[in-house]
């Protein structure tokens, strides 16, 4: 497998990146006029969001044909002009492959409704009674796993939304498909790809009901998965090729094996436990602040198994299933700047591939919406009617949907303060933060001082010192306010502190060396100013 440790990629929600015909959709024509932009970050790679045929009832993750694109994106002409225009500028593209299930819209599913044996067998299907489920295994998106089909007497498994039926790995007819579709795209002259919950694919022989949880400790890592990854890898061509796996409710361990490169799987993995620490016992759908302490301890733990075991990450805050960064562990009132800095600065400087997510670059901030009419998400509104159920108010369910929603992250990209923040000339899919008149890319490229130009810094100094892709990592013992750690290579040390609060804060001696980036603010190394970044590199 080829060396990706010095790349960078910019992760693109093609929903809401830029919109080039005015019907307030983001689209392939609308990502090609931005790539002198994204080109200028100085990233590697863009991958973008699921654009194939799809009813849009997960925003694209309900694929109903995966060699061909949805209209409201675009035409394949439009994509292979995005490719060259792309190649041209030394940048590839990562599809982003929805592989455990398909749309219910599939020509596979139909097929399997109609009653042909050959594709019920593409799916998990189970023969069943109307009133009693398989397991008792719950939808990630909320109610019982299962939907039962009178036709065919059967219950079928969706983990998401009950438009979105698991595939049947099991089935080698099934893992063929698959790998004939990657075939499809890298002959277009896809470079990479990123594979959606592909850890959640091999499901076990046996079903049974889950008395401690969810269902997933049944299914995630499941009992073939890497003996599936490897067949997918090989027979579908990519195993030269920028390939990352994410990895649901996973382990160190099982992430070792999925990217080490003697085991030829994946290049790196996307794990989720660090965004998980604002979780109340667990539980997304409740408001805590963020355990930094928690937070410490899974960045380490993380980077020393990975490292001790041959694996490798990919580190990142934000995506279009997360909220945005600033807002969530930083301060986007106050300190958005300087919070913003330095969560990109701990990332960008830890040892895995980062990934950026549009927006991020400039600072963008959650949504700010105030009343359920402006959310489009179907886990958001879906868990918005069971918060009402189970007793909250609607004022407090709207709280905790303003700091959790998905839809955070899918606002429009904010390319100027104007109408409609630059992104479309019609009507938007979904409201924009009223903050784009200042946090927008426009501005942000005309301030030195700006996130976007701190951002650009950060990805240059990981081509420039081999250092940062390379060095090993060692954690330094601090308060929990504090996330310091070093990394080496041969005689040189890069050391990072960054003050994880609003407060200003006493670090001691760990300061050497010369600083090679910051939000600097105290000249005294003894103390770090609210949320402020330092690196030194000796």
């Amino acid at each position: 497998m080829r060396d990706f440790t010095r790349s960078c990629v910019y992760q693109i929600y093609i929903k809401s990146f830029c919109d080039s015909n005015g019907d307030g959709i983001g689209d392939i024509p609308g990502i090609t006029g931005k790539l002198d932009y994204i080109k200028s970050l100085g990233v590697d790679y863009i991958w973008i969001t699921p654009f194939f045929r799809s009813p849009l009832n997960d925003n694209g993750y309900d694929v109903s044909d995966y060699r061909s694109i949805d209209p409201v994106f675009g035409t394949m002409e439009q994509l292979e002009t995005l490719i060259a225009e792309s190649d041209k500028r030394g940048i590839g593209l990562m599809l982003d492959m929805v592989f455990n299930h398909t749309s219910t819209e599939h020509e596979w599913f139909k097929r399997a409704l109609a009653g042909e044996e050959k594709y019920i067998n593409y799916y998990k299907f189970v023969d069943g009674e109307p009133d009693s489920p398989p397991t008792n295994w719950e939808s990630k998106f909320g109610g019982n796993a299962w939907e039962y089909v009178p036709s065919l007497k059967k219950w079928y498994l969706h983990l998401f939304d009950v438009s979105q039926a698991d595939l049947n790995w099991d089935n080698p007819e099934v893992r063929e498909e698959l790998k004939d579709i990657l075939r499809f795209w890298t002959a277009k002259g896809i470079k990479g790809f990123r594979f959606d919950v592909i850890n959640l694919v091999s499901k076990p022989d046996v079903l049974e009901n889950d008395t401690e949880g969810d269902g997933r400790r049944f299914y995630t890592d499941g009992p073939r998965i890497h003996e599936y990854l490897k067949e997918l890898v090989e027979g579908g061509g990519i195993a030269d090729m920028l390939t990352v796996g994410e990895m649901s409710s996973t382990t160190i361990d099982n992430c070792i094996r999925y990217s080490d490169p003697a085991e030829k799987e994946l290049s790196m993995c996307f794990s989720f436990h660090h965004l998980k620490v604002d979780y109340a016992n667990g539980d997304k759908w409740t408001l805590m602040r963020p355990d930094f302490g928690k937070l410490k301890k899974l960045l380490t733990d993380w980077q020393i198994g990975m490292q001790e075991g041959g694996g490798w990450n990919a580190v990142f805050w934000c995506n279009h299933d997360q909220p945005r960064a600033v807002s969530r562990f930083g301060d986007d009132k106050r300190y958005r700047k300087e919070s913003a800095k330095m969560l990109a600065g701990m990332i960008h400087l830890l040892r895995g591939t980062p990934y950026i997510f549009q927006g991020e670059e400039i600072g963008t901030t959650n949504a700010g919406f105030t009343d359920i009419s402006q959310y489009r998400d179907v886990e958001s509104l879906n868990y918005y009617e069971i918060m009402l159920r189970n007793g909250k108010t609607r004022e407090e369910a709207l709280a905790v949907l303003a700091a959790k929603s998905r839809d955070n992250g899918r606002t429009p990209m904010q390319w100027t303060g104007g109408r409609n923040a630059g992104f479309t000339d019609g009507e938007p899919w979904i409201g924009i933060p009223e903050n784009h008149t200042y946090i927008n890319t426009e501005e942000a490229s005309e301030d030195p001082d700006s996130i976007l130009a701190f951002y650009k810094k950060l990805i240059a100094l990981r081509k420039e010192y081999h250092i940062i892709a390379d060095g090993s990592f060692e954690p330094i013992e601090t308060s929990d306010n504090i996330f310091a750690y070093r990394r080496k290579l041969g005689t040189q040390t890069l050391t990072v502190v960054c003050n994880l609060t609003g407060e200003k804060t006493d670090i001691g001696s760990i300061p050497e060396g010369e600083l090679l980036i910051g939000n600097y603010k105290n000249e005294q190394n003894g103390m770090l100013e609210p949320y402020e970044f330092r690196a030194y590199l000796k």
